[in-house]
């Protein structure tokens, strides 16, 4: 039963990562419903987003290692740098995009625990809700080479406010994207190729704690469990997500999180 539990967790977090419903949002609602202290394993949450985050490297590993290539191939060869520009431009967007949300998290870090609330999450799924409604007509026509350092200012500032628990990153960066006028396409490779630096600047910062466990030996089957079952439905999530997206139906994501909320409002009243 006990790895069954952390099973499902895997499954949570490996659905809610990708899609634009808000995994942080979602973990602190099952902790409420089901008042398991399962969801306070902080070492459980890491382990289990390095699940998500090996899937979507294995998503976008080409693009990663071209990006990278690119950019280095720029700064040392000088005969190839023309060519290189706009990879080498989109690399420092992304620097660009992720650099409010690392301040904001710094600097609202002790505060942000005061935010996990009931009513402040079911109204953080309404404000998802109606992010993802808006943009259900935009259809943007700029590809990668496109995007411009005014839409990785803004496309970052939208970031930042997904700090909050219930905002959903992956859905307020889509939405920062498509309301910049970037394709459908585009505007899904730049928020997952986001998520990276963000993940990672994550994991890393709760090693520390990952590896003071006392119990870490005990608990290498269980977590191992629960980072593949992570890892596997967070890359089916992104598939699906994809479709969705390419489709012009993001829109659809904006039910389940009105439904949600309200469902909130109704039961912990």
């Amino acid at each position: 039963m006990n790895l069954l539990k952390y099973i499902i967790l895997g499954i949570i977090q490996g659905l809610t990562e990708p899609l634009p419903i808000s995994s942080s949002g979602h973990i602190f609602l099952f902790k409420q419903l089901f008042n398991t202290n399962l969801f306070n394993s902080l070492n459980f949450e890491i382990i289990s987003n390095f699940g998500s985050f090996i899937a979507i490297l294995i998503i976008f590993w080409k693009d990663i290692v071209d990006l990278i290539k690119s950019f280095f191939t720029y700064i040392f060869n000088k005969e190839k740098r023309k060519s290189n520009l706009n990879k080498f431009k989109y690399c420092w967007y992304i620097v660009i995009s992720t650099i409010p949300v690392g301040i904001t998290g710094i600097i609202f870090k002790e505060k942000l625990e005061n935010l996990y609330n009931l009513k402040g999450l079911a109204f953080a799924f309404l404000i998802t809700a109606l992010m993802l409604f808006i943009v259900k007509n935009i259809k943007g026509e700029k590809e990668d080479k496109d995007i411009t350092l005014k839409d990785a200012i803004i496309i970052g500032l939208f970031q930042a406010v997904t700090i909050v628990p219930g905002i959903s990153r992956s859905g307020t960066v889509l939405v920062a994207c498509l309301l910049c006028k970037l394709k459908r396409e585009t505007a899904l490779k730049y928020t997952f190729i986001l998520y990276f630096p963000v993940s990672l600047a994550t994991m890393l910062l709760g090693v520390s704690d990952l590896m003071a466990t006392p119990n870490l030996s005990d608990m290498i089957l269980p977590y191992t469990i629960g980072l593949i079952s992570a890892g596997i439905v967070t890359y089916l999530a992104y598939q699906w997500l994809s479709n969705l997206v390419k489709k012009g139906n993001l829109w659809k994501f904006s039910i389940y999180c009105l439904v949600l909320a309200l469902f909130i409002f109704i039961y912990f009243r």
